[in-house]
C-alpha cells in the first residue's frame, strides 16, 4: 500500500510539474508571434501556422498514443517537449522553427494523453479533483512565461531556452518508469463508445481556447494594444484561467460536468462578446475564465459516457486537437484582414452555436445529467 501511494504521489508530482512546463510553452506561441514573424520574414497570417504546427504534433503525439499507449512513460513526452523547446530556442531558421513546435506539441499531447487518465485512475473518488488541480498547474506555467517573455525584452529564444532547461530537470526527476503504476492496460474493454459525433463539442472546446491562446495577443494588438500590453493581458487571461480550475478543485463534485461545458460556453459568448464591442482588454481576460473550464467538463463527461477503454482518452483529446489545429489556420486572415473585432464577433458565435447544441444533447442523454 505504502508502495502505491508512493507511486502514484510520484506521478502526480511529475504530472504537475509537466503541465506547468506545457502551459509556459503553449502561452508563449501568442507573444511570440510578433517576433517569429520579423525574425522569419512570415506575415501575421503566416506566423500563426506557428500554433496550427504546435497542434499537429500534439495530433501525432496523440495518434502514437492510440496506437501503443500502454508503453509510453512521462519521460518520453517531457523529452520531445525538451527537445521541440531546444529548437524553438536554436532560432535556425523556418524549418527548423516549425519542426520545434511539432515535436513539442507531439511531447504535449502525449503529455495530456499519459497523465489525465492515469492520475483520474491512480486516485479513484478524488480522481476528478486531482485531474482539475493537474490541470490547474498548467495555468502557473502559463500566467509566467508571458511576463518572463516581456522581461527578457520579447526575445523568443531565450524564453524557449528557459524552458529548455526547466524540462530537463523534470526529465531527471521522472524516474524510469514515470508512474508506470497507473498505467492502463493496453487491451479494450469491450465498453468502447466512440460517440463521434459527440466529439465536436471538444472540437469547439478546444479550438476556442488554442485560438484565444495563440492569436488572442495579435487580435488584442489589432485593437489597439502594444505588443507588451498584450502580453500582459495574456498572463491576466490565464490567471483567470488558473482561478477557474482552482476552484473545480473544491467544487468539481457539485456539477455535473457536461453542465460545466455548457455553462462554459454560455459565459465564453457572452465575454466574447463584450470584447468585440466594449473592452477587448478586459473582456479578452475574462474569457480566461470559460477556457479553464471546457477540457476539464468535457474529458470527465466524455469519459464516463464512452466507457473505460484505453482508446477513450486519445479519441477526446484527438477530436479536440482538430479544432487546435483548425481554428488558428481559420481565423489568422480574419485577424489579419478584419481586426480584433471580428475575431472576438465569430468566436462569440461558435461558443454559442455551441452551447445551444449541447443543451440539446445533454437533454438527449441522462447520463450527462449527472
Amino acid at each position: 500500500m505504502k508502495d502505491l501511494i508512493r507511486a502514484n504521489a510520484a506521478l502526480l508530482f511529475v504530472g504537475l510539474a509537466s503541465f506547468v512546463m506545457m502551459g509556459a510553452g503553449q502561452s508563449l506561441y501568442g507573444p511570440a508571434l510578433p517576433a517569429f514573424g520579423r525574425a522569419l520574414s512570415l506575415t501575421p497570417a503566416q506566423a500563426g501556422w506557428l500554433v496550427s504546427a504546435h497542434w499537429v504534433g500534439c495530433a501525432i503525439g496523440v495518434a502514437l498514443m492510440y496506437l501503443y499507449g500502454a508503453r509510453a512513460t512521462p519521460r518520453i513526452a517531457i523529452g520531445l517537449m525538451v527537445l521541440g523547446a531546444a529548437a524553438l530556442a536554436m532560432a535556425a531558421g523556418l524549418w527548423v522553427t516549425f519542426a520545434g513546435a511539432v515535436m513539442f506539441g507531439m511531447g504535449y499531447g502525449i503529455s495530456t494523453t499519459v497523465f489525465n487518465p492515469r492520475i483520474l485512475r491512480a486516485f479513484g473518488a478524488r480522481g476528478t479533483a486531482m485531474v482539475s488541480l493537474l490541470n490547474a498547474s498548467f495555468g502557473i506555467g502559463a500566467i509566467a512565461a508571458p511576463l518572463v517573455f516581456v522581461g527578457l525584452g520579447s526575445n523568443p529564444a531565450l524564453a524557449f531556452a528557459l524552458i529548455t532547461g526547466f524540462g530537463a530537470l523534470i526529465w531527471l526527476g521522472a524516474g524510469r518508469s514515470g508512474g508506470s503504476a497507473a498505467t492502463p492496460s493496453g487491451t479494450p474493454t469491450g465498453s468502447f463508445r466512440p460517440m463521434l459525433a459527440f466529439q465536436l463539442f471538444a472540437v469547439a472546446g478546444i479550438g476556442i481556447e488554442a485560438t484565444l491562446v495563440g492569436l488572442g495577443p495579435s487580435a488584442l494588438i489589432r485593437a489597439g494594444l502594444s505588443e507588451s500590453s498584450a502580453s500582459q493581458m495574456l498572463s491576466a487571461f490565464f490567471v483567470a484561467f488558473l482561478g477557474a480550475r482552482v476552484a473545480l478543485i473544491f467544487t468539481a463534485h457539485l456539477v455535473a460536468p457536461f453542465t460545466l461545458y455548457i455553462g462554459a460556453m454560455m459565459l465564453a459568448a457572452l465575454s466574447a462578446t463584450l470584447a468585440a464591442l466594449v473592452s477587448p482588454g478586459l473582456f479578452f481576460v475574462s474569457l480566461g475564465l470559460s477556457a479553464g473550464l471546457f477540457f476539464p467538463g468535457f474529458y470527465v463527461a466524455a469519459s464516463r459516457v464512452m466507457g473505460d477503454d484505453p482508446r477513450t482518452p486519445a479519441i477526446i483529446i484527438a477530436a479536440g486537437l482538430v479544432g487546435g489545429i483548425l481554428a488558428p489556420i481559420v481565423l489568422s486572415p480574419v485577424i489579419a484582414q478584419f481586426g480584433g473585432a471580428v475575431f472576438f464577433g465569430l468566436l462569440a458565435g461558435v461558443a454559442a452555436l455551441s452551447a445551444v447544441c449541447a443543451l440539446i444533447v445533454r437533454h438527449a442523454i441522462p447520463a450527462l445529467q449527472r
